[in-house]
């Protein structure tokens, strides 16, 4: 992936030079949580019920890590494009805390596996709620610690619902989770061995990059092997994108590199 926006091992997050907008915070954050004995624990439960018993794909600490990396490359690129964000500024919050609110929301927003796959997002709230009321206090006092819980509250009962994101930062995650699409690990479930089109869909898309956009702050460059990618870009990436809230930030283009299909290109 084509970022400037992630260093040290991808776990601090450092805007580039071209804008000033304020990251301790959330790299303080992250440096705290990220060797969270409860946190890592729920990473790793909450891979068993998707993969072990229903055969899907990942959905633990690696999918967390790149969807908070896409999540955050996501805000970076559209703060340079000069957009922004309400969630954090309608709670009478700082700058600073919309990639807090971002970062959290992604690492968390699977968390609710442990329960059931099945409405997932919606047991992610309290599991959540609980591990937030742990670790806001120590950099928020009680009014702030509740304004950005809420704001990472919405942010994951969005990423994967029906409900409609009402801030950007919640659009951003639930961009981001749609993004984590290479090659056997769609969001989409597909059968291990299966031969139908989720399966085969899933397996041709072979690189996801995130690079600044000519007409829109943010390009989306989807890498096929296959025609079947389509699939993928459609019923997954367009259905989070729409009525995301930064739909209209987004260049989506999707090459497809096998030379003997009809489709080479899809714009959206």
């Amino acid at each position: 992936m084509d970022d400037d926006l992630l260093d040290d091992g991808g776990h601090t997050y450092n805007p580039n030079g071209e804008h000033a907008f304020p990251s301790h915070r959330v790299n303080e954050i992250l440096r705290y949580v990220e060797d969270d004995t409860e946190i890592t624990a729920y990473l790793e439960a909450q891979n068993v019920n998707p993969v072990a018993r229903k055969g899907y794909n990942d959905h633990g600490a690696t999918h967390v890590n790149i969807v908070k990396n896409r999540a955050l490359s996501l805000f970076n690129l559209l703060k340079a494009g000069g957009i922004g964000f309400n969630g954090a500024r309608e709670q009478g919050l700082e700058e600073a805390d919309e990639p807090v609110i971002i970062a959290l929301a992604a690492i968390l927003h699977d968390v609710g596996h442990v329960v059931h796959r099945h409405r997932h997002p919606y047991y992610s709230i309290p599991i959540a709620a609980d591990i937030l009321d742990r670790i806001l206090p120590e950099f928020y006092d009680i009014g702030d610690h509740v304004r950005v819980k809420s704001e990472i509250l919405h942010a994951i009962i969005c990423h994967h619902t029906p409900e409609q994101p009402l801030t950007r930062e919640a659009g951003v995650v639930r961009v981001a989770d749609a993004l984590d699409m290479e090659r056997g690990r769609s969001r989409m479930p597909y059968e291990r061995g299966g031969r139908g089109i989720d399966t085969l869909s899933s397996q041709a898309i072979t690189n996801v990059a995130l690079r600044k956009g000519e007409t829109q702050p943010v390009l989306v460059e989807i890498t096929m092997s296959d025609a079947a990618g389509v699939y993928q870009v459609d019923e997954l990436l367009k259905a989070k994108l729409d009525d995301s809230r930064i739909e209209e930030f987004i260049r989506i283009v999707a090459v497809n590199t096998r030379e003997d299909d009809l489709l080479e290109r899809i714009e959206l």
